[in-house]
């Protein structure tokens, strides 16, 4: 679809029709990574490159079988703590304590200055309190009916 927008000064000001801009939108079902890559290459020009070290944390039982784990990421010298789950007949037994003390271990050991993670869950939100974190936003209704709750533990100086 080719749609003629009017161009605008910083201000919000339109500028003068003769140098209307001339658009064609297209709808992707997907993510496009050519926006992905323009926008982390402004990014990184004005704040450094990510430098992103993915990492996990598997728990097993004595029987190999999965009964917890963590993803993380570390960015900007901040572990993001993208997953972090729990067997349900293992929960209220440490473990997610546990991954979370890895978690913050690993984050020192690669000098972050922090760790953050998010939430829909009010018990998972508090075993996060529990360990230090605290909880700085929230999103409403998302998803319908619940919350999305974002907390950040800052680590002190070694």
């Amino acid at each position: 679809m080719t749609e003629k927008a009017p161009p605008q000064k910083a201000s919000g000001e339109n500028i003068p029709a003769e140098e209307t801009l001339s658009v064609v939108f297209h709808d992707l079902p997907r993510e496009s990574p050519a926006v992905a890559a323009a926008l982390g290459g402004e990014i990184a020009a004005r704040f450094r490159p990510r430098d992103e070290a993915p990492f996990s944390i598997v728990a097993h039982d004595e029987r190999s079988v999965l009964i917890g784990g963590l993803n993380g990421v570390v960015h900007w010298r901040w572990l993001y703590i993208r997953h972090l789950w729990v067997a349900q007949q293992r929960r209220g037994m440490g473990l997610g304590t546990a991954l979370l003390q890895r978690a913050e271990d690993e984050a020192r050991s690669r000098s972050c200055l922090g760790l953050y993670i998010d939430s829909f869950d009010p018990r998972a939100a508090a075993l996060y309190e529990r360990f230090g974190f605290t909880r700085f936003g929230e999103i409403a209704d998302f998803p319908p009916g619940h919350s999305r709750m974002f907390f950040s533990k800052r680590l002190a100086p070694a």
